[in-house]
């Protein structure tokens, strides 16, 4: 099973607080803005779809990637029915491969920190620069250092009317990793609950090694800001947005 096998089916409910909408905003601003004209957009690491489908609603070919068929599965649902729907691949971030090369790439909700080895994060920057149009836009945003540390020993606990989610992250200073141990109890017809475990891991890029990989993979310019804004990032930040070309 994979990292979002169990979670897949309850990922959206417990997580309406991602403020999808603001994101994908967020990003159209961002996107007009880019050295060329904008017409197909990769969602990398694009989960249960709900980014890759706002994009595909405001106009913009999508394609939208996952290494998780489950979340794939709840992404091809929440498609049905759009006039252009995002074509979903079945793709790791590292083993990313188009047909043809796409005018921007986003990822989005820290979807990066879940490559934990350098090797991994090479090969995806690479990969998206391979598939980026000269002059192409790369968006892409992570949790920082900062947060992931802060949530060493923590538990937090989201729930729905028909599930509840334990989670408990630890975080390790020689690895740069937060480990987030995933219980997810899911109510069933009958009454009862069923109980299911998955561990995730992300790790703390610092901002040195992600601008080096980036370079690395022939990205010449690289804009930090803050979380949603085009302010510097405060030295507190959870999240930092990357702007890539």
């Amino acid at each position: 099973m994979s990292a979002y096998g169990a979670l897949a089916a309850s990922y959206d409910g417990l997580m309406a607080d991602g403020a999808y909408r603001r994101r994908a905003a967020f990003l159209v601003r961002r996107l007009k803005k880019s050295p060329i004209p904008v017409e197909t957009v990769l969602d990398l690491g694009c989960g249960t779809g709900t980014v890759a489908c706002l994009l595909a609603k405001r106009g913009y070919e999508v394609i939208a990637t996952d290494g998780s068929e489950e979340m794939l599965s709840q992404a091809a649902a929440k498609a049905e029915g759009l006039e252009r729907p995002p074509l979903l691949l079945h793709q790791t971030m590292p083993g990313l491969r188009l047909l043809r090369p796409v005018d921007a790439v986003v990822s989005t909700l820290d979807s990066l920190n879940y490559l934990t080895a350098e090797r991994d994060l090479r090969e995806a920057f690479r990969r998206v620069r391979r598939a980026l149009k000269p002059g192409g836009l790369f968006l892409f945003d992570v949790n920082t250092p900062c947060k992931l540390r802060r949530m060493d020993g923590q538990l937090y606990m989201d729930e729905t009317e028909e599930s509840v989610c334990v989670w408990r992250t630890f975080f390790s200073e020689k690895r740069q990793v937060c480990t987030y141990q995933v219980d997810l109890f899911r109510l069933r017809p009958d009454g009862a609950w069923d109980r299911s475990f998955e561990e995730h891991r992300e790790r703390a890029w610092s901002e040195e090694q992600l601008r080096t990989h980036l370079a690395e993979a022939g990205f010449a310019s690289v804009r930090l800001t803050g979380d949603l804004t085009d302010r510097p990032p405060r030295p507190d930040e959870d999240r930092w947005q990357f702007e890539c070309g």
